[in-house]
């Protein structure tokens, strides 16, 4: 396995990677480094900004040409949830999600006719995409779940509420998965696409976040919910399956998020600590600072190693769960660590909203726990190894 995974290392960016990469740079210096902060202290979520994107293509990285979508591989993915967030993590948050969860999950699961009335709207922006698993007494525990579908004639009656739901609010479609048969068994949960306008389909509480204010995160509610059952994907009984399928690719969003952070943050503390001068030098040639700036660049590297190995298991179709529950466990906590020690070098600058670090490091806590918390992902990982 070791070896041939060796024969495959190359670790030189294609033209492509350079160009969505620098295109990905350009959009986020122009349209969301300007307004970030009035963005975040509003908590506005700005859907232009997100519908500029999708005339990038950035809304549909993954989505083939033939949907209206960009064609792309992983590796771009990364590159580009990367470079926007190093400016925004609220933003990046935001096309990770309607990237790698609604859209991928209609993507792999959806008939040819679901994909065709879904996806190219989505892959553009025109529609904005939300995916529900999460509610208020399950979290990690998605077997747990109490939304429920009951099957009446050639319709499905939804009832319940999802909670912590990207773009629960401004979303257009929403990929949900509730109960159709039995609390806790892995094969009583299916997938639906639901619109929004659809009666008895609103949006409840959004919620007050210590950090990605821009992106917005508030509850799917379900009352009497009727939708036909064309809006099913898949078999009835595999939505947990499928969203377990959909997570080891949105570990990889996660993990990219992550590294734009830590990107970010490392790169405001290096330029910071290179200007600051304290007892005649800059403090870059202290050691306390220096080795905070050696460490940081090394995690950073291991970061990014660990998600291209994903990005290439991923490419190739081969199993990547433990690779992406590794990745994102990584660059998660890693990007928290970076994120702290940019705001101490940065000392009481660091803890006013005058200087990026800060925002970094309200936003950075997320990435440990969206998606699967770190535990979960030691379990995801834990299972793997000890099989």
């Amino acid at each position: 396995m070791i070896s041939d995974t060796i024969s495959t290392m190359n670790f030189d960016y294609s033209e492509t990677q350079k160009m969505v990469a620098a295109s990905a740079k350009e959009y986020a210096e122009q349209y969301l480094r300007p307004y970030v902060m009035e963005w975040d202290e509003s908590q506005v979520f700005p859907v232009e900004a997100l519908k500029k994107a999708g005339e990038l293509g950035f809304m549909g990285v993954l989505v083939p040409e033939e949907f209206g979508g960009s064609g792309l591989g992983y590796h771009e993915y990364i590159a580009i949830i990367e470079e926007i967030s190093k400016v925004d993590p609220s933003i990046g948050l935001s096309v990770a999600a309607h990237n790698s969860l609604c859209t991928n999950h209609i993507l792999s699961f959806g008939t040819q006719e679901q994909k065709e009335k879904w996806i190219p709207k989505l892959a553009t922006a025109e529609h904005i995409g939300a995916w529900g698993l999460t509610e208020h007494n399950t979290g990690s525990d998605a077997g747990g779940m109490s939304t429920t579908a009951v099957k009446d004639g050639d319709d499905w009656i939804l009832n319940g509420a999802k909670n912590f739901i990207t773009h629960g609010k401004s979303g257009d479609i929403a990929v949900v998965v509730v109960r159709t048969g039995e609390k806790g068994d892995s094969h009583g949960m299916s997938a639906f696409v639901v619109e929004r306008g659809t009666p008895g389909f609103t949006a409840g509480k959004k919620e007050d976040k210590l950090g990605m204010r821009a992106s917005e995160t508030a509850e799917l509610v379900f009352s009497n919910c009727r939708i036909p059952d064309a809006n099913r994907l898949g078999e009835i009984g595999d939505g947990f399956i499928q969203s377990m399928k959909i997570l080891d690719g949105g570990r990889i969003s996660i993990g990219a998020l992550s590294l734009g952070i830590s990107k970010g943050a490392y790169e405001a503390a290096l330029k910071y600590a290179k200007e600051r001068h304290q007892f005649g030098k800059p403090i870059s040639e202290f050691q306390g600072i220096s080795f905070k700036l050696a460490d940081m660049a090394t995690e950073i590297e291991a970061s990014e190693l660990l998600l291209h190995k994903s990005a290439y298991l991923k490419n190739a179709g081969k199993k990547v769960t433990k690779m992406g529950a590794m990745s994102k466990m990584y660059a998660s906590e890693v990007c928290v660590k970076i994120a702290n020690d940019a705001v101490q070098i940065h000392g009481g600058y660091g803890y006013t909203k005058d200087f990026p670090v800060e925002k970094f490091y309200r936003d950075s806590k997320l990435c440990t726990i969206g998606e699967g918390t770190t535990e979960i992902q030691k379990v995801v990982i834990a299972k793997n190894i000890l099989k």
